[in-house]
């Protein structure tokens, strides 16, 4: 790259950076319980952003800008994607404000999401938990004297320290739950080593969904999924590789170290209580981060374990078993309320870690102008979690080149990979001031998901060139 487009790039990342926008502040709600759910809004295909200045990072959008000449946007498109000739891609634009559709290739076609699955996962979580709701991980009073439960109440992202208040992943932490568990213990006179279980009941069924790859496994994308775990299901925070297999028990460990630290000893092995406790006698409480700062980080991150924890978390809300079946059913239950029943999608997991999942890039296209459509919803809050290109998440490193720059700052989008899978699905503002939501999706890569990126940043900067 020459020094003027250097500092083109520069200048363009800097820009953009700078409209980029911090999550807002939301205010606590209600326990995570399952109840009943409000009303559905109307079907995304009824709908159309009614104040695309609410968006993240987009500025009031002028009314009047022209559309794409879906002619010559259709010859770039092409042109793009015919770089990607080892494989098999399928694409799909609309302009999101009118729902005109622009280009489409194999548009309607069922592809493998990789992880672009995680939209329809962040959009049900937001919708039924509430953007505002935290995690409640809790120390309870057993039915023994001396006895201590540990309550898992589904924050992935516990950390060992004090609660950071500031923080996403930590934002509870072990050291602040054990310095108010000891408090508690002397306000009531307990003296003596107590005894520490687990009540890890909030999930249910296997930990591990049989659809995923054991290599995955092994390799670290993914872990046995429980109801508490510190750092996303790592052994530290942002660690690769293997990760615990136990995750609800490594919390513990932790926590009994803690309290060792605040001055209580513990005695014996940890346990598991038989059933879900019901004692009413709270003893301490740490809570996460809010659900839709969570959701935001397993979009910027693609964090598979926190998007199937998520999943987890719908199926409890919506009084399903909170295993790996009653999740995929729950999320997809509460799509078809908002009106997008998907025909035809399969998922069998939450996170698009699983080869099986099948969805167009139509159908994609869907999910991301009903977030559109809904931007000031609860729901809506995951575009904030989109990476941007060029600047956040697992787009940082990508759309710097002279030939896709053009997308820097201006495309936001959640990424997909899997062995022959990439994939690209958000929502750019054109260089018309034009909003199009858009998905891109290269399967049956011969050589690997790194060879597709060329092909669909240079047809996501033809659209952001349009």
């Amino acid at each position: 790259m020459g020094r003027t487009s250097k500092a083109l790039t520069s200048a363009l990342l800097i820009l953009a950076l700078a409209a980029v926008t911090v999550p807002a502040g939301v205010n606590l709600a209600p326990a995570l319980l399952p109840g009943k759910t409000a009303a559905a809004p109307a079907p995304a295909a009824q709908l159309a952003p009614t104040s695309l200045s609410t968006l993240p990072g987009v500025a009031p959008l002028p009314a009047t800008a022209p559309l794409p000449d879906p002619a010559k946007l259709g010859k770039a498109m092409d042109a793009a994607l015919a770089l990607g000739n080892a494989g098999q891609f399928s694409a799909y634009v609309t302009d999101a404000a009118s729902g005109t559709v622009l280009y489409s290739k194999d548009g309607d076609s069922a592809r493998t999401p990789a992880s672009n699955l995680k939209l329809l996962t962040a959009t049900a979580a937001l919708t039924v938990l509430g953007a505002g709701t935290r995690l409640q991980t809790s120390v309870v009073a057993g039915d023994e004297p001396n006895v201590i439960i540990l309550r898992a109440g589904g924050d992935s992202m516990l950390s060992e320290g004090r609660s950071d208040p500031t923080a996403v992943m930590g934002h509870a932490g072990l050291a602040t739950l054990a310095a108010k568990t000891a408090a508690a213990l002397a306000a009531g006179g307990v003296k003596g080593p107590v005894t520490l279980r687990i009540d890890d009941h909030l999930f249910t069924g296997p930990a591990l969904n049989p659809a995923w790859d054991p290599g995955d496994v092994n390799a670290g994308e993914i872990a046995p999924v429980y109801p508490m775990a510190l750092y996303a299901g790592r052994t530290s925070a942002g660690a690769d590789g293997p990760r615990p297999q136990d995750s609800a028990l490594a919390v513990a460990v932790a926590f009994s170290a803690a309290l060792k630290d605040a001055g209580v000893e513990v005695a014996g092995a940890i346990t598991r209580t038989p059933a879900a406790t019901t004692s009413p006698a709270v003893l301490a409480s740490v809570s996460s981060a809010t659900v839709a700062r969570q959701v935001q980080y397993l979009l910027t991150e693609s964090d598979n374990y926190m998007a199937e924890v998520m999943g987890r978390l719908v199926a409890v809300k919506e009084g399903r078993a909170a295993d790996n079946t009653g999740s995929v059913a729950a999320v997809r239950s509460v799509l078809a309320r908002l009106g997008l029943p998907l025909p035809g999608v399969v998922t069998v997991d939450n996170c698009g870690l699983a080869g099986a999942d099948l969805i167009s890039a139509h159908q994609l296209v869907q999910v991301v102008s009903h977030l559109l459509a809904h931007a000031g919803s609860d729901a809506g809050q995951a575009l904030e979690g989109l990476p941007v290109a060029g600047l956040t998440g697992t787009l940082g490193g990508r759309f710097s080149a002279a030939d896709t720059v053009a997308a820097a700052g201006v495309l936001h989008a959640k990424t997909g990979t899997l062995n022959q899978v990439s994939t690209l699905s958000g929502y750019v503002v054109n260089a018309q001031g034009r909003l199009l939501a858009f998905s891109l999706m290269g399967n049956q890569l011969d050589g690997g998901p790194a060879s597709a990126i060329p092909a669909i940043d240079a047809a996501a900067a033809a659209l952001a060139a349009s």
